[in-house]
């Protein structure tokens, strides 16, 4: 067998079992054995290259977590790390590739294919006839796999061929094939606390051999607390921050270069909030968003309705949502907020951005402040359980529409009392309105809030 060239194989696939780092126990994602070049970005530098520098994802890699025992024990089998960016996905693929005494592989769903895996697959199947030597195969960016790329996976999963990593920052439920998903175990990893990106910081500050310890900087408490807060739980992101920053810092006349908060802020410019229009940070705010307004706490809604907006969401959607809230959650009790509601999508429909924020606002506030009801949407699920138990029952004659003369000898509309005949304007109480199987069956009942208590 002649030994393949790394520069014969996709990109993205690592070298074969006759590449030089194959002389490694594990190689770190990149096919590099050691640490990250000198020009390499602050975050690169950092990344943790063993469990205990590891900072953050107590609960999935804490002290006699299964996760943790996997790897120490290198016993891993097949995982998802599901997580938002700079939360530590790939840096637990890095340190398994330093534990684990299989070969590790690794390819990017952004710029892989169907050939590229089985590229991959042939290179473990070799690997371990030559030397009996299993492979972890990690792949980066999941969700951006197809069905049929993800379905690709599974023959070598379930023959053992390869231990399967992958990675992804979408909820798997939606973006991993079912059989692939069975056949591996989801850790789910957070976004990193302020205290946690502080420690972060504070290491790559002191780190001399990797980080900006060599480096006369100086920074204040109160300053890297707001820098925490800064990276909204995005360790990457902390760490680019700060190395821009040092970067334009003006020495003083010792040289020290201090790292104010203006500086830092300078640097970052504007704070990107993470929020993806189609990811799980768009459901989960929706969903806060609603909960909030029918728990009846406008501060509390104003808040998740500034985060939707400021992050670029599509104002028509929110709006969709109130319409909805104000249906559902307001109802009856105040029938007044679903006109209001209607006018707040038509005034954001006519208005834009950024002047829709302000419709959107004041309906906000006033279905958050309204009275709550729901008796109309669960009247009609109680009515929906009748109509599916009962699809065939035949409509009363009395209230068919005796249009033709037939009709009208087949008894269609025969004994209808018309309402407005009456006192009142209300039929007899013995006319019926339903098929015999669900007449008397109750389903709405009034609510006691707003105008659904008051007498009619």
């Amino acid at each position: 067998m002649s030994p393949r060239r790394s520069s014969d194989l996709p990109p993205g696939v690592q070298s074969d079992l006759f590449d030089p780092a194959e002389q490694h126990p594990g190689t770190p994602p990149g096919g590099s054995s050691g640490s990250a070049a000198a020009g390499a970005p602050l975050a690169a530098r950092m990344r943790p290259r063993t469990l205990d520098e590891f900072v953050g994802q107590e609960s999935v890699i804490g002290e006699g977590k299964p996760l943790r025992r996997m790897i120490e024990r290198d016993e891993l089998s097949s995982i998802v790390l599901w997580g938002p960016p700079g939360s530590g996905k790939t840096t637990l693929a890095s340190i398994v590739a330093g534990h684990t005494q299989r070969y590790f592989s690794q390819i990017s769903a952004v710029n892989s294919g169907v050939a590229d895996l089985r590229k991959a697959v042939a290179e473990a199947q070799d690997r371990q006839r030559v030397s009996g030597r299993r492979t972890i195969l990690f792949v980066d960016e999941l969700h951006r796999f197809n069905r049929a790329q993800q379905d690709a996976l599974l023959p070598y999963v379930e023959a053992g061929t390869i231990v399967f990593i992958g990675a992804t920052t979408e909820n798997p439920s939606f973006y991993v094939v079912a059989p692939l998903l069975s056949r591996s175990r989801v850790f789910r990893l957070e976004l990193l606390t302020p205290e946690e990106i502080e420690a972060i910081l504070r290491s790559a500050l002191g780190d001399t051999e990797r980080g900006l310890g060599g480096q006369a900087i100086t920074i204040a408490d109160d300053t890297l607390h707001a820098l925490s807060l800064l990276a909204a739980g995005d360790a990457r992101t902390a760490l680019n921050l700060v190395e821009v920053a040092a970067g334009v810092a003006d020495p003083d006349a010792r040289g020290v270069r201090s790292l104010t908060r203006e500086l830092i802020e300078q640097s970052a410019q504007h704070r990107t909030l993470l929020y993806d229009r189609e990811g799980d940070a768009h459901y989960d705010t929706i969903s806060a968003f609603i909960k909030t307004v029918r728990d009846s706490d406008p501060d509390g809604a104003l808040y998740w309705l500034a985060r939707m907006l400021e992050a670029g969401e599509d104002p028509l959607f929110v709006a969709r949502r109130l319409v909805i809230l104000a249906a559902e959650d307001v109802g009856l009790a105040d029938p007044r907020a679903l006109p209001l509601a209607v006018s707040c999508q038509q005034a954001v429909h006519f208005l834009g951005m950024p002047e829709g924020r302000l419709p959107l606002a004041e309906t906000t506030v006033y279905l958050a402040r309204a009275p709550k009801s729901n008796s109309a949407y669960a009247a009609y699920e109680r009515a929906v359980e009748d109509a599916r138990r009962t699809p065939n029952d035949a409509v009363p004659l009395h209230l068919r529409n005796a249009s033709t003369g037939l009709m009208r000898q087949l008894g269609y509309g025969r004994g209808y009392e018309y309402a407005h005949d009456h006192p009142g304007h209300v039929p007899p109480a013995e006319q019926t309105h339903r098929p015999p199987a669900v007449e008397g069956n109750v389903y709405y009942e009034p609510g006691d809030l707003g105008d659904e208590a008051r007498p009619r």
